[in-house]
């Protein structure tokens, strides 16, 4: 097979991205610790601020389905390039103008929004470009490089960024980010494919029909349309442990204790730090593993028992915070504990998405792509939003003990709904 760096277009969409989210590592970052830092650590509003980013990007992800189908996808993925560099920079220019901490909380939730309308429409174009710009056996390789790019950008992007939050002012970093959009955007100007323009005008009606007609697609897809019910549950329950736990817990029980491991050389920050780099680690191997494979018929029940096995991953993480860290046995033992679990987590999560990706690229009808892309985002990230603001008031009211305890087992609940189900097998 031949290797699919050697197409240009894949390389300019492969190095533009690595530019972009790099940048968007380094803000998510330093916004998820700015909040809780000028706020005293109040993990509620953290959770607001998730949640209302989370329902902005999935408002604006069906229209980013339509635009998709219908326009260049490379020049959606560049024009919101730069809208974002726009909107990070601005942001970052409003900050030095307005110094209290209030006013920093309005300009973050305010560019939070912004930014993730313009991700709404970004992301169903970019997702759908891989199949029009790589040939069918190559789509598993090419998403697997993807997954390297990413293991790669978590591993360099988390360590940069718990050195850069501690040794930057936190509006010098924001431009750094700023700028990393606006290269990215320069990159994917020059990507090229064949691109058919529908002739029927684009209105709100053909807009809602398009939608429409993604829709009944789906519905007729009934192994896709039960692999996504079980996703929606699953994700609902994990994100909590990524965006709402381990922050707090850093800024909590890191932070607050009298000592911990390696303090001094890792400050409570890049602990965080050191777990997503041994996540990419493990993500990084998994993806290179999956290059050299042959892309499998059925992927299904495969993924479904994999994902069984982050449930019970899960439950563990859940019993060793409560005894060693609630219980105050050890926190060092939990935290050599967990990034151990972070090594199999990251591992585990690749040889779920890519499998799930690249036979959904494989069965949709490619004009379709975007549109049906666009609607299974909302699907699998539609309670997100609803479970970061529930998640943070559980951590500001009932601690950490509690959230894992509900997430590990409406984890493992849907696990098993999704590995008893005989039409993700399908699949």
């Amino acid at each position: 097979m031949k290797n699919v760096f050697t197409n240009r277009n894949y390389r300019l969409v492969f190095f533009g991205a690595l530019v972009s989210e790099l940048g968007a590592i380094l803000y998510s970052f330093a916004v998820s610790f700015y909040i809780l830092e000028i706020s005293d650590n109040n993990a509620l509003l953290q959770g607001v601020y998730l949640a209302v980013c989370g329902a902005v990007l999935l408002l604006a992800t069906p229209i980013g389905g339509v635009l998709g189908d219908r326009f260049n996808k490379a020049h959606i993925m560049f024009i919101c390039d730069y809208i974002k560099g726009g909107l990070i920079l601005i942001a970052t220019l409003m900050m030095l103008l307005f110094r209290g901490n209030t006013a920093h909380i309005v300009i973050l939730f305010a560019a939070g929004i912004l930014g993730n309308a313009v991700s709404g429409i970004f992301s169903p174009a970019a997702g759908a470009l891989l199949p029009h710009i790589v040939e069918d056996e190559q789509l598993q390789q090419g998403n697997s490089y993807f997954s390297i790019r990413s293991s790669l950008q978590s591993i360099l992007g988390v360590v940069l960024a718990g050195v850069l939050y501690a040794a930057l002012d936190i509006k010098a970093l924001f431009l750094i980010v700023g700028l990393a959009y606006v290269a990215s955007g320069v990159s994917e100007m020059f990507i090229r494919y064949e691109h058919k323009q529908p002739e029927e005008r684009l209105t709100l009606k053909v807009a809602l029909s398009d939608m429409g007609d993604g829709l009944r697609y789906l519905k007729s897809q009934k192994a896709i349309m039960a692999m996504m019910g079980a996703i929606v549950f699953i994700n609902f329950f994990m994100s909590p442990i990524f965006n709402n736990f381990l922050p707090y817990f850093v800024k909590t029980d890191i932070a607050g204790a009298p000592s911990y491991l390696f303090e001094r050389v890792l400050t409570p920050e890049l602990w965080l730090s050191v777990i997503e780099v041994l996540f990419g680690v493990s993500s990084l191997v998994g993806a290179a593993i999956l290059s050299t494979k042959a892309q499998s018929d059925k992927v299904g029940f495969k993924v479904a028992v994999r994902i069984a096995l982050e449930a019970a991953i899960m439950a563990l993480v859940t019993v060793a915070y409560w005894i060693l860290v609630a219980g105050n046995v050890s926190l060092n033992a939990f935290l050599v504990f967990f990034c151990v679990t972070a090594l199999l987590t990251g591992c585990i999560i690749v040889f779920v998405n890519i499998p799930i990706n690249t036979a959904l690229m494989r069965v949709v009808e490619r004009d379709k792509l975007s549109k049906v892309s666009s609607i299974i985002s909302i699907t699998a990230q539609g309670l997100m939003p609803i479970s970061s603001v529930l998640a943070g008031a559980v951590l500001q009211y009932l601690g950490s003990t509690v959230l894992l305890t509900v997430c590990s087992l409406g984890f493992a609940a849907a696990a098993a709904a999704m590995l008893f189900n005989k039409r993700v097998r399908e699949i």
